[in-house]
Order: structure tokens, then C-alpha cells, then sequence
């Protein structure tokens, strides 16, 4: 027999409500645990839902409350229990129809609330046990629904009783608490659901509609910094911010506006655009920027674009995803991607190709602290591998910089460049080889002028197999590059110390060769 009282059995007090209708398609709920929620998104859709009952009773609730106030309390313990409280208007009856049936589309589409699923679909995906407890505006009834999804399901309830009791007309209020979570946020995945929810909702607390907690944090945007400088061309010049504000059409009822701009100090990991639609963030919150490659180049490419260009843009009459985490394009993406860059560059404030030729020396703070934790880092490591290592090497005989060619290995990459030096042509060649087999990070042959004509040459090899390469530098140019001019810096100076006089000048690399393998690898 299903639990709850049939429509049939209700209260003929039209004042009271003694169940409602989860009907049609109650099955739906057990589904929705398997959904490819983030943990940010879920959590979204219950703030959505309190943000939106602000807005809609904006007036009253500005001048009983002043600003909407949403806490979300995690408690990560076993079995798990997830607690969201607002203030806001509550759930009136009249909605109360609507409010808990799957599927069922509000009547008003244009907030936050436009699919019906949001408060069942998170719920569902965090919990099988939940309840939601609501005191609607102006009304003196407090109300509780529970769900357990695994006896709604088992028992085909199509209709869940209501509890009732009084409290006073001038409360509003809604607790939604999920028990026995299904996906328990841990570690730094509560780091994650602060700085996403942030980014989500900064619009709405930078304008000061909403006051979000997460525990006993009160989630705050900080803006960041913009370039104030010449541009590239002009070093002397009149310093400019570069921040710009962005507005197109793409036609057919979907425009684009906002700003975009770039990052002073740069930052890899929080470039990228912010995409809001509704005031509400949808794409590119926390590290998770929309990073397009027209503008952005790929993920391992050595794009300034990828340290510095950042901005919010606002996209009115483009569809999202169901669980609000996404945009669905459609055929619309390449032509708004085509637009936006003709904006970013365009010849008043040429944002992209600022940020691809300016440099500048990061903050004294970044820097320092960047400066300290590789120091620490490689600390660590020479105190923990070079005592060990150091006795061998440093017990071997001087060796002489090799005068014949390298030894051919498979290679990556090669490149040749000639200069005069001193009246003296130099042909340097540079060679990355992929051979695992090869033990020395850096090769060198210095094999001078073979012909009283010909171009005094040098052979540098560096292995991108290496331990070191493979711990350190691997795909990203960026990381790369460095590490080349380092290597190609010690090759010159040794064939220059050769032609100084200097004996056993390959000792140096050899030693240098030796600790790379046997002890600074370590990540």
C-alpha cells in the first residue's frame, strides 16, 4: 500500500495543504544521482532557486532583510549531511503544485528557475533522503516535504505528505538538508566549491544583492588587477589600462557585452573568459576559464593570451545545459569566438596583441613567494640525494670537451644559425634527442674550424628523455625554452673557455650531467 494521503483524503480546510503530487514519472528520481553534476553546479541550483525568490520579491524582502542571506553548511563526517538556509520569500502554496514534480517547467522562464529540475535534480545527485522545510512570505504556515527516494521509488508513491505547523506571517525562510550523501566533499574539493561558488555568484555579490557563506566563510570576489602600461610599441609612452568593454550581435536575438582585459601580474591558471547569462555565471568559474584556442592557442602552447587575457562576458539568448553548467552552442560558437577576437584586437586598445609582445617583471610578492618555494624545493632534494652522489662524482678524472661528431640519435627537433664571432664565422647546431638510452643531459661536440674557410662549429645536444626533462619540461614550450638557453649558455661558455686555455673544461658538464641523473631529477 503507498504511504501518504491521497488527494482524495485531503483537508477540506482550503488554508491547509496535506500532501502534494510527484507525479508523472516518480521513477525519474533514482536516476538522478547519475548525473555528471560538479559538486559547485549541484549546490548552485539550490542558491539559484533562493536568488531567484529574492528577485521576484525583491521590494518586500529589501526592506524586511535588506539583502539575501544564503548559508551552506557542510558536514563531511560519515554518512554525510548537507544543510542550505536563505531568507528569501520561501515556497508560497499556490506553488507548492509545481515545486516538487519532476520535469515541471515554471510558468516564468526568464530567472534562474527555467527547467523544473534544479532543487530535484542536485538534491537527488547529492542525497536519497532529503527534505525541504519552507515559510513562505505572508503566509502563517510552515511547511516539510520529505523525500526518500529509494521508498518513493519501491512503493510507487506518487504523492508525499505534507507537514504543517503555525509560525508567524512576517518569517520567510527555506531549509533544504541532504542526508546520507551519495558524494561527500573532501579535501580540496571544498576548496573548489568556495572558489566556484564565488565566481558563480559574483555578479550578484558584487552588486550586493547576496550574502553567501560556506561554513563559517563569507565568500567574497576580489577583482583582479589590470595592466597599466605603455603599449609595446611605445615603452615611453603614456601608460594605458588595458581593459575594454565588449558589445556585439551576432543576430537572431543573441547579443554578447562586458568587458575583457588584461591580468597584472599574469596567471595561468585564472586567464580565460567568465560566461554569464541571467547575471549567473554558466562557463569559466575557478581555474576553468573559457579559453578558446582562435584566441587562446592550445593548452600546451606558449600563448601570452594564456597568462593575461581575462574578462566577463554577458550572453543574452543562447541556451544552457540542464544542469546550468554549460552553453549549448550549437552552430553559434564560431562566429561569437570570430567576433569576440575582431573586439579584442581591435585598433583603439589592442588587447591581444599587448599581452602577446608586452613583458614586465611580476610583483616583488609573487615573486618572492615563487622564489622561496622553489628554494625550498630544491633544497630538499640536494639535501636529501647529493651527499650520497657527490663522493663518486667527484672522484673521477678531468675529461676534455669531445672534438668529433655526436653519435646519431633519434631526434625531436634540430636547428641550425651561423654569426660571425670576432671575424669568424660559428655555425651552432641544436639538437633534442628522444633517445632514452642517452645518459647525459647536455652533449657537446666542439669541433672548430674543420677547413681554414670553413665556420668554427658546435654541436649541442640536449635529451628531452632525460629524467630531468621528463620531471621538469616536457610539452609546455614555456617550460622548455628556459632550459635550452640554459644549456646552449654552458656549451658557448665551455668551447670559449676551451679557446681561453682552460684544461679538462668538459669536467664541468660532466659533473653537472652526473647530479641531473643520480640526484636533482626528483620532482
Amino acid at each position: 500500500m503507498r504511504s501518504g494521503l491521497r488527494a482524495s483524503e485531503a483537508s477540506s480546510d482550503p488554508g491547509l495543504l496535506q500532501t502534494v503530487s510527484i507525479r508523472p514519472g516518480v521513477s525519474v528520481l533514482s536516476v538522478l544521482r547519475h548525473l555528471n553534476y560538479k559538486p559547485w553546479f549541484a549546490l548552485a541550483e539550490f542558491v539559484d532557486n533562493a536568488v531567484q525568490s529574492f528577485l521576484d520579491n525583491r521590494t518586500a524582502l529589501e526592506t524586511s532583510v535588506g539583502k539575501l542571506k544564503v548559508a551552506i553548511s557542510i558536514d563531511t563526517s560519515s554518512p554525510g549531511r548537507i544543510t542550505i538556509r536563505d531568507n528569501a520569500a520561501g515556497i508560497p502554496k499556490s506553488l507548492f503544485p509545481r515545486a516538487f514534480r519532476p520535469a515541471v517547467v515554471p510558468l516564468d522562464r526568464s530567472g534562474l528557475s527555467e527547467f523544473g529540475m534544479g532543487m530535484k535534480s542536485a538534491a537527488c545527485w547529492f542525497s536519497s533522503r532529503w527534505h525541504v522545510r519552507t515559510k513562505a512570505l505572508g503566509e502563517d504556515v510552515e511547511r516539510t516535504v520529505r523525500f526518500d527516494i529509494a521508498h518513493i521509488v519501491r512503493d510507487e508513491i506518487e504523492e508525499l505528505k505534507i507537514e504543517e505547523r503555525p509560525s508567524q506571517a512576517d518569517a520567510h525562510y527555506t531549509e533544504i538538508v541532504l542526508d546520507d550523501l551519495h558524494h561527500i566533499p573532501l579535501g580540496r574539493t571544498l576548496g573548489k566549491i568556495k572558489e566556484h561558488l564565488t565566481d558563480i555568484y559574483r555578479v550578484f555579490i558584487r552588486e550586493g544583492i547576496l550574502e553567501l557563506k560556506l561554513g563559517t566563510d563569507t565568500l567574497s570576489y576580489i577583482e583582479p588587477p589590470v595592466l597599466i602600461a605603455p603599449y609595446y610599441k611605445e615603452p615611453s609612452g603614456k601608460p594605458e589600462i588595458w581593459r575594454k568593454e565588449i558589445d556585439f550581435e551576432l543576430g537572431g536575438g543573441l547579443s554578447v557585452r562586458g568587458f575583457a582585459a588584461l591580468r597584472d601580474p599574469g596567471n595561468y591558471s585564472r586567464s580565460g573568459f567568465a560566461l554569464f547569462r541571467r547575471g549567473r555565471l554558466i562557463e569559466g568559474s575557478g581555474e576553468e576559464g573559457y579559453r578558446p584556442t582562435a584566441i587562446f592557442g592550445t593548452s600546451g602552447s606558449s600563448s601570452y593570451a594564456r597568462l593575461r587575457l581575462f574578462g566577463e562576458l554577458h550572453l543574452d539568448g543562447f541556451e544552457v545545459s540542464h544542469t546550468k553548467d554549460g552553453f549549448r552552442w550549437d552552430e553559434n560558437e564560431e562566429p561569437f569566438v570570430e567576433l569576440l577576437k575582431e573586439h579584442l584586437d581591435s585598433d583603439e586598445l589592442p588587447l591581444l596583441k599587448q599581452c602577446e609582445y608586452y613583458r614586465s617583471l611580476a610583483s616583488k610578492r609573487d615573486r618572492t613567494e615563487a622564489a622561496n618555494k622553489a628554494l625550498q624545493r630544491t633544497s630538499d632534494v640536494i639535501a636529501d640525494t647529493v651527499p650520497d652522489v657527490l663522493p663518486g662524482i667527484a672522484d673521477k678524472e678531468p675529461v676534455e670537451t669531445l672534438s668529433v661528431p655526436l653519435p646519431d640519435q633519434p631526434l625531436l627537433a634540430t636547428r641550425e644559425l651561423r654569426f660571425d664571432f670576432r671575424g669568424v664565422p660559428w655555425l651552432v647546431t641544436i639538437t633534442l634527442s628522444d633517445d632514452p638510452a642517452e645518459g647525459d643531459w647536455l652533449a657537446i661536440s666542439d669541433q672548430g674550424q674543420t677547413t681554414q674557410s670553413g665556420p668554427d662549429s658546435i654541436e649541442i645536444r640536449v635529451s628531452m628523455a632525460h629524467p630531468f626533462m621528463v620531471s621538469f619540461a616536457q610539452t609546455n614550450a614555456d617550460d622548455i625554452e628556459p632550459l635550452l638557453r640554459v644549456a646552449a649558455a654552458l656549451a658557448i661558455s665551455e668551447k670559449l673557455a676551451r679557446r681561453a686555455g682552460v684544461k679538462s673544461a668538459g669536467t664541468v658538464r660532466r659533473n653537472m650531467n652526473d647530479l641531473l641523473r643520480e640526484a636533482l631529477s626528483q620532482p
